[in-house]
């Protein structure tokens, strides 16, 4: 989506008002931290963040399997004056699918479903490729995406509903997406290629891979993950989809535009399994610390690790890849990739107001969660040079951790 006469400096301080105080913590187990340098950290977010816009900003840091630092900064709602702490529940977009492929991976755990098998086994409508009828379509190809589904942006961009969750079923939608004679439904659903022949990133194929893991579960996603992912690693404010009766309201979002940040409606999405979660960053942690740690949460494994190392691992090779992916630049696990080129793995979401990043370096030892509820062109220089700012705090903290 695209957003713009310019505003003076002036305007944006009066809009985002004066920045809430950052609230940063480090963890006990970690080593002493040097003053200078959370003075550094510190400077470095608010600044970047006035310059480019941000209203609200929450970030941690993890160092083998444990937070080490923590910070909050600005507002999570500008007319309450709100803080935005680590605390703050927000959408977190396609962070969200790492969500769906835990479930998935717990549901083959139960012997609910093979994520190699043709996914119309578990399905009441068919899903095939019309251009290679006869070759199935795997939720690895899914989780990878490699299925040949592809977003037809048009139809996915309807789907998105201001002030309110989808009206829509998830099922109508897919069946009316993907099977012959839906009201949605066209060749152009899917790829040329064949299926596990190209990669194509696709929300909507997300969204199937959570509804079949309500299909085979018998038990609603929201359920599901509930009760097999949030209770047990304590993630008592993640939910999904909107809540308006919540105790704990989500950050307000926003969209900066010509210096000013403009607020708008939450909103919820037909294939909510794509992009649905709701979390905050001390949430998160929690869960990504467990995917880091092979499954493994303070209370025991909530998935097994042969499940976890599978989700993580990158599944395409020099010998076995896409045709349109070099390995050097781009390669996936489950629900799961590298970004930076190669330089991180994990996932990021981006949807309007938000921008978020759940991001490891290779050998899992260091970790960056990272949420802004500002998003725009204008905001884009600001949340790379703090996500940078962050990686180069870690690799600090990392070092002191050792000594």
């Amino acid at each position: 989506m695209t957003r713009t006469c310019c505003a003076p400096a002036i305007v944006l301080s009066l809009i985002l008002g004066v920045l809430a105080p950052p609230t940063i913590a480090a963890a006990a187990s970690a080593a002493p931290v040097k003053a200078q340098s959370i003075a550094s950290i510190d400077d470095r977010i608010r600044r970047e963040m006035t310059e480019g816009g941000l209203v609200g900003v929450a970030a941690a840091i993890i160092v083998d399997g444990k937070v080490v630092w923590r910070g909050g900064y600005g507002l999570a709602d500008r007319e309450s004056g709100r803080a935005f702490t680590t605390d703050t529940v927000m959408n977190v977009a396609s962070i969200s699918k790492t969500f769906v492929g835990a479930a998935m991976m717990l549901a083959q755990e139960e012997g609910k479903l093979s994520i190699d098998a043709d996914i119309n086994t578990y399905l009441s409508f068919p899903v095939r490729n019309p251009n290679h009828p006869a070759q199935p379509i795997t939720l690895r190809q899914i989780a990878t995406h490699t299925s040949s589904i592809t977003d037809r942006w048009p139809i996915y961009a309807a789907r998105y509903h201001f002030g309110r969750n989808s009206p829509e079923p998830l099922a109508q939608f897919l069946q009316g997406y993907l099977a012959p004679g839906g009201a949605d439904y066209s060749p152009a659903s899917y790829l040329p290629a064949a299926p596990g022949t190209e990669r194509d990133y696709s929300n909507i194929g997300a969204g199937l891979a959570g509804y079949i893991v309500e299909r085979t579960t018998g038990q609603s996603l929201d359920t599901y993950t509930e009760r097999r992912i949030f209770k047990p690693l304590g993630m008592n404010s993640t939910h999904w989809r909107l809540r308006p009766d919540s105790t704990a309201p989500d950050a307000t979002l926003y969209i900066a535009q010509d210096g000013l940040a403009v607020a708008i409606q939450p909103y919820g999405v037909t294939t909510w399994p794509d992009g649905g979660v709701h979390t905050s960053v001390e949430d998160l942690s929690r869960f990504f610390i467990a995917l880091l740690d092979r499954g493994k949460g303070p209370g025991g494994q909530v998935l097994r690790q042969p499940s976890a190392d599978e989700m993580l691992r990158l599944q395409f090779t020099a010998a076995s890849k896409p045709l349109n992916v070099d390995i050097a630049e781009k390669n996936s696990g489950l629900f799961w990739q590298t970004k930076f080129n190669t330089k991180y793995v994990g996932h990021g979401g981006s949807d309007p107001g938000l921008k978020t990043e759940m991001l490891a370096t290779p050998d899992l030892r260091t970790g960056i969660v990272f949420f802004t509820n500002t998003s725009g062109a204008e905001t884009e220089k600001a949340y790379f040079a703090i996500l940078k700012a962050l990686f180069e705090h870690a690799e600090a903290l990392r070092q002191g951790h050792h000594e």
